[in-house]
């Protein structure tokens, strides 16, 4: 059976960590990029190959544009080709509308958005090639907006298109999906009032995890017939319709 090869931006730390370790659970070997945590992505090829997988890591600064064109021929080259794509790297920024300044925009379409973008088009060769597949990390604020996110919640209502687009552009070789999450591993600055008012939001009662979402890319990887799509992994928050988060 062929070694999978997958490129996973963001994955020394949290959410990205948690996929690459899934992936590397089935066997993969998986390019484990990075920003400033090499230790952490050096801790997640170790698991990875300790789950029966491997790894190679790759450092970019995604909100710069040539270093992200550059990460995909890197991700390419390193493993000799690519069949899935998974970029979960983003900043989530909490700004008021009145403070919001081209900075805060900037960060956010530069990065969430911009650099999945030019990994989906830099590695289209690569995946053309193998049929594989990009699945794409979104937001449940893409449908139910968050209070004082603004440029974030853009950037990831931006990337919903972006996969319903690239789907039928790059149809019928590579499928691309989505995965929205509510929120996972709540930022370390979020107070518990608002981690109650958030939780208590969500039909499920309660926030995702990383292997939430793992479990999704999972999901989408074994799912032949899907493309163009959203999972929305969220406790049901989407659906609900609730007052938009302060």
């Amino acid at each position: 059976m062929t070694q999978l090869r997958a490129l996973v931006t963001g994955a020394g730390t949290r959410v990205g960590q948690a996929i690459a370790l899934a992936l590397g659970g089935r066997g993969a070997k998986v390019a484990v990029h990075y920003h400033s945590s090499r230790t952490g992505a050096e801790h997640t090829i170790e698991q990875i190959r300790a789950a029966g997988g491997d790894g190679v890591a790759l450092q970019a600064d995604l909100s710069d544009r040539e270093s992200a064109k550059r990460l995909a021929k890197d991700a390419v080259d390193a493993l000799g080709g690519l069949d899935l794509l998974v970029p979960s790297a983003a900043n989530f920024e909490r700004v008021a509308l009145d403070d919001v300044d081209d900075g805060h925009w900037d960060r956010a379409m530069d990065l969430n958005l911009r650099a999945p973008f030019l990994l989906a088009h830099g590695c289209r060769g690569a995946l053309r090639q193998s049929k594989g597949s990009i699945t794409f990390i979104t937001c449940s604020s893409a449908t139910v907006p968050f209070r004082n996110h603004l440029p974030y919640t853009v950037s990831k209502a931006a990337v919903r298109h972006l996969m319903r687009t690239l789907s039928l552009d790059l149809a019928p070789d590579v499928r691309v999906n989505a995965i929205a999450p509510v929120t996972v591993l709540p930022p370390p600055n979020m107070s518990e009032q608002d981690l109650a008012l958030l939780t208590s939001r969500i039909p499920l009662n309660k926030v995702g995890s990383a292997d939430d979402i793992a479990r999704s890319v999972l999901f989408l990887l074994d799912s032949p017939f899907i493309t163009g799509h959203e999972v929305m992994v969220d406790g049901g928050r989407s659906v609900a319709g609730f007052e938009r988060f302060v």
